[in-house]
């Protein structure tokens, strides 16, 4: 058997082991409260220090404490294995009701129940009605057991009838070790991890955006050092932003991609489409959602099109227009305080408020490259099993202005000609005529 199966094992194990546990809380806190007994429940919970799989990492990541991992089993139970929860549909006798004690949902579909804040409180806490009041305020949607974003948003009008349901998304990352660092989350959370098999020294660019750029790296290696070491922090915010401008296609996604990967952090790039909401105080708490999220993870956040919802703020004429100039505000100023590096892109920079502009602490330009530039993009692009003998690329260089991604948009189609024609010979009317197919997506003739 090999060695990730055997991860796979250990990691099912200790699902098994967790849900386990809360079965006999279950039955023993019913027990005791229908005894009217006082017995203070010890919650014997598995060792995570005795496992090493993504379920135990996630749960010693987040430091979860005895209450709030007792939360996180009754949504997990739910979605793993819902009989757990039986003893909860239990009914009064006397009134053929459920006991509100208990919490929950019924579901109707299928007759399971669907725990709730109060279902946690009961087994925490029984009848203690002091404990209760205690209890329920370290997990209010203030704690941090609902800051990991991994619960389905709920709309519930009391915090006590929170349902606890965690996304698909998460339960599968738990089931799932192979690669327990990229979460893959709900489907409504609104950024995507962004990844290249490329590498830095893959990166051409001016020596004036290369200098820029150097600025962000040494930040990177070295921001600790200097709040802490140096005691700077007192000082200087802990946060970094950046605003990547220039034409499309000129490298400012994969730069913030590659800036990730040399330190071993995440990128996530946010959808635009996905944050901005028609809906007042909507767009705001999408975005919370994700700062809130990559504030844990340590995460790089990446906003392309930036100037989508981080633009200029306009005259009132209305009250949409209030509306939008105060989701700007709000917007503006809860990137200034997150704490990650932040990188926002934009094709212009002229589209951003002044005041604004003056929070970044890196503006770098990308332009489109130079013909020693395109002389390079060109000559690395290729396969090296193409034979490039009858192509002047110097020439092509020379002769259009394009991006890096133009470039490699018509590598691929060039490479593609050859390959159908079962060669390796590239042809040099194949690249021009690639090129025009690329100027015709601008409107463009060539």
């Amino acid at each position: 058997m090999s060695d990730n199966s055997s991860l796979n094992i250990t990691n099912l194990e200790l699902i098994q082991k967790e849900l386990e546990a809360l079965e006999i809380i279950i039955k023993t806190r019913i027990k005791s409260y229908f005894d009217q007994s006082d017995e203070k429940l010890l919650f014997d919970l598995p060792n995570l220090d005795e496992y090493d799989s993504s379920y135990s990492q996630f749960l010693k990541k987040h430091n979860l404490n005895e209450n709030e991992r007792i939360v996180f089993l009754l949504a997990l139970a739910r979605e793993v294995y819902p009989l757990v929860l039986d003893p909860f549909l239990t009914k009064n006798s006397l009134y053929d009701l459920s006991f509100t004690e208990f919490g929950g949902v019924n579901n109707v579909v299928n007759n399971s129940f669907i725990p709730t804040l109060q279902t946690a409180l009961f087994l925490i806490c029984g009848d203690d009605k002091l404990a209760i009041v205690n209890t329920m305020n370290l997990l209010s949607h203030r704690g941090k057991i609902f800051k990991v974003n991994i619960f389905k948003d709920t709309d519930s009008k009391n915090i006590i009838d929170r349902p606890l349901s965690l996304s698909n998304a998460a339960v599968n990352s738990f089931l799932n070790e192979n690669n327990p660092k990229a979460v893959t989350y709900a489907r409504d959370f609104p950024a995507t991890l962004l990844q290249t098999d490329q590498k830095w020294e893959d990166l051409v660019f001016s020596k004036f955006t290369i200098e820029h750029l150097e600025e962000l790296d040494t930040w990177l290696f070295h921001h600790d050092e200097l709040l802490n070491d140096w005691g700077m922090s007192k000082y200087i915010k802990k946060g970094y932003k950046a605003l990547f401008y220039g034409p499309p296609g000129t490298g400012k996604s994969l730069t913030a991609t590659l800036l990730g990967k040399k330190i071993n952090k995440m990128v996530y790039r946010i959808d635009v489409s996905q944050v901005v909401s028609k809906y007042i105080g909507e767009t705001e708490k999408n975005l919370e959602k994700v700062f809130q999220q990559a504030q844990d993870e340590d995460w790089i956040l990446f906003f392309d099109e930036a100037d989508s919802i981080f633009g200029k703020r306009t005259s009132i004429s209305s009250s949409n227009d209030k509306h939008a100039n105060q989701e700007t505000s709000y917007l503006l100023q809860r990137i200034d305080e997150c704490k990650n590096m932040v990188i926002l892109a934009s094709n212009l920079k002229d589209n951003f408020d002044e005041a604004f502009l003056r929070r970044f602490q890196s503006i770098i330009y990308f332009p489109l490259p130079n013909k020693n530039e395109r002389l390079t993009l060109w000559q690395k692009g290729f396969s090296k099993k193409a034979i490039l003998d009858s192509v002047d690329l110097e020439e092509i260089s020379i002769d259009y202005e394009v991006s890096g991604a133009t470039i490699m948009n018509v590598v691929r189609y060039a490479s593609l000609m050859a390959i159908k024609n079962e060669t390796t010979l590239i042809k040099q009317e194949d690249i021009i005529n690639g090129i025009r197919r690329e100027k015709f997506k601008e409107g463009k003739l060539v």
